[in-house]
This record gives C-alpha cells, sequence and structure tokens, in this order.
C-alpha cells in the first residue's frame, strides 16, 4: 500500500530562467533562448517539513550548494514547450518523493520452501562429495 504527502506547487517556490540551447539547429539555436532552466530551492520551498526531509534524502546526489535541484528542458523549439516540460518533471520528482509505501511485514518462509532449499543444498553437497571422492582416486 503506497500512500502520498499532499502537496502544492507555488510560483514563488521556482524560478525559470531562459538560456540559449545547444547542440545542432544552426543559426536559429545561436540567436534564440529557448531551453528553459528550472531552479527549485527545497529548503525554501513552501513544501510540508516531511516532503522537504523526504526530497532532501532522496536527491542529495543533485542538489548544488545552496540546496536547488536545478533542471533543464531543451529538447522542444519552443520556449513555452521546454517550460511546460520543465515543470513537469519537477512535479514527476515531487511526487516521487511524496510516494510513502508501507513498511514490509516479515513472513516466515512456507514449508515448501524451505524443504526445496534444503533438497538443493543436498544435491550440491553430493556433487562436491563425487569431486572429492573422484581426486582421491586419480591420486
Amino acid at each position: 500500500m503506497v500512500r502520498h504527502i499532499p502537496f502544492e506547487l507555488s510560483e514563488l517556490d521556482y524560478t525559470i530562467k531562459a538560456v540559449r540551447s545547444c547542440g545542432p539547429g544552426g543559426q536559429h539555436v545561436n540567436k534564440s533562448s529557448t531551453a528553459v532552466q528550472l531552479f527549485f530551492n527545497v529548503r525554501d520551498s513552501s513544501l510540508s517539513a516531511e516532503l522537504k526531509a523526504r526530497m532532501l534524502a532522496r536527491y542529495e546526489r543533485r542538489l548544488s550548494a545552496d540546496g536547488c535541484i536545478v533542471l533543464k528542458a531543451q529538447g522542444e523549439r519552443s520556449r513555452e514547450l521546454n517550460r511546460r516540460a520543465v515543470l513537469l518533471r519537477l512535479q514527476v520528482l515531487i511526487e516521487k518523493a511524496a510516494e510513502v509505501s508501507d513498511a514490509r511485514k516479515p513472513t516466515r518462509p512456507t514449508r515448501a520452501s524451505r524443504e526445496r532449499r534444503l533438497k538443493q543444498k543436498n544435491a550440491r553437497a553430493a556433487v562436491k562429495k563425487m569431486r572429492s571422492a573422484a581426486i582421491r582416486d586419480a591420486e
């Protein structure tokens, strides 16, 4: 069972900056800033304390020194489509951090699985015993 921590993303929580795309595209790429960078400061956001802690723990490798997650979108030709794409990616990151799964209840192995394990152990032991006997006979 998975429960979700409710959250609401405010426009004050992130900043978006238009930058030039890299890669092929000719003159269009060189003169227009269609790529989008999103800066999301986890510590200063309006998310709940529990969700902030989960995001800081889950995405610690993606965080900059000041606690920002930086996302970039440049796959589309228009700035607006890249803006939507980067916001969607941020939404998905937060949703993944908001998923809280129930703790696993430890269960005992079934009788059949215990018997299978012991049968495999005995078969392996028999193979090793045959090998050691074959080595003794060869000497």
